[in-house]
């Protein structure tokens, strides 16, 4: 195999291309901490922030955030606790690639999972949920096309006929490669963490708001979080109290979402905004 030569390889690496992973800043535990003491106060669940927090600090490519953000998140826990929370970030970075695609949930996960104790990591799942066979292939395109229809409705047939104007294959691979193989929770994860209908609209709402200009989706996946609630699609969830449930599915709890997904952009990225498609001068 032939060899990269050596301007190319400065090429790759130049800063201006910025092609490392984003430092943790030096304040965010306590930007971590700060969430979690609001979401408390409006009796939103742990998995519901940590969720929230996953989801923005994945979009911003920052995997030693993820490592602070896991330790705020046990501080006070036991064992067994840490166990489920690195499984719920873990599952949440994996939903992430619908919105940011692969490269930055490899980036993520690898090294995350590097930083865990060596009794968490060991303790995680290794069984894939989400292998596709003859028996379970119309379960998958079924409970795909049952998340898309409580997200999208009353308009879900028109969407897909709109997306398959842009290219036929298009809604195809959505519904099946994404809202049924990955974004709808598989029937029997062992082990696994299961992160349900509410905070699967958190995490589409928490990666887009962070990415910038898709704003259309991020107002989509608002109702999406609304219907969950209104349709009670989420009651099996363990998205945590009603009462908080509620509360993040209103105006109020919409824009604290937002806010709070602002606010981890600006501190991981230094007041320079989102990492995923950042402007830079121009070297040619």
């Amino acid at each position: 195999m032939s060899k990269l030569s050596a301007p190319l390889k400065a090429l790759i690496n130049t800063p201006a291309a910025r092609p490392g992973t984003t430092p943790a800043p030096r304040h965010i535990k306590a930007a971590y901490e700060k969430i979690e003491r609001e979401a408390a106060s409006n009796n939103v669940g742990r998995p519901a922030w940590l969720a929230l927090s996953t989801a923005a600090t994945m979009t911003m490519n920052s995997p030693e955030s993820l490592a602070a953000l896991y330790q705020v998140a046990t501080k006070v826990q036991e064992s067994t606790q840490g166990v489920a929370t690195a499984e719920l970030m873990r599952e949440v970075g994996l939903k992430c690639i619908s919105f940011n695609g692969i490269p930055r949930t490899i980036n993520c996960l690898g090294a995350f999972r590097g930083t865990l104790p060596p009794s968490i990591a060991s303790s995680l799942s290794r069984n894939p949920s989400r292998i596709p066979n003859p028996q379970n292939i119309t379960t998958i395109r079924d409970r795909g096309r049952s998340l898309w229809n409580s997200i999208y409705r009353p308009y879900e047939s028109k969407l897909v006929d709109k997306l398959s104007e842009s290219h036929p294959d298009l809604p195809v691979h959505i519904l099946n490669s994404h809202y049924g193989a990955l974004l709808a929770d598989p029937v029997d994860r062992p082990g696994g963490a299961k992160v349900g209908r509410v905070l699967s609209s958190v995490v589409a709402v928490a990666c887009l708001r962070a990415q910038t200009g898709v704003g259309p989706q991020v107002t989509s996946h608002l109702f999406g979080l609304r219907k969950a609630v209104e349709d009670g699609s989420w009651v099996d969830d363990e998205a945590g109290p009603e009462q908080g449930v509620r509360w993040l599915a209103s105006d109020e709890g919409n824009v604290w979402i937002l806010e709070k997904v602002d606010g981890i952009v600006e501190a991981i990225g230094g007041g320079k905004g989102s990492s995923y498609a950042p402007a830079r001068e121009s070297k040619l």
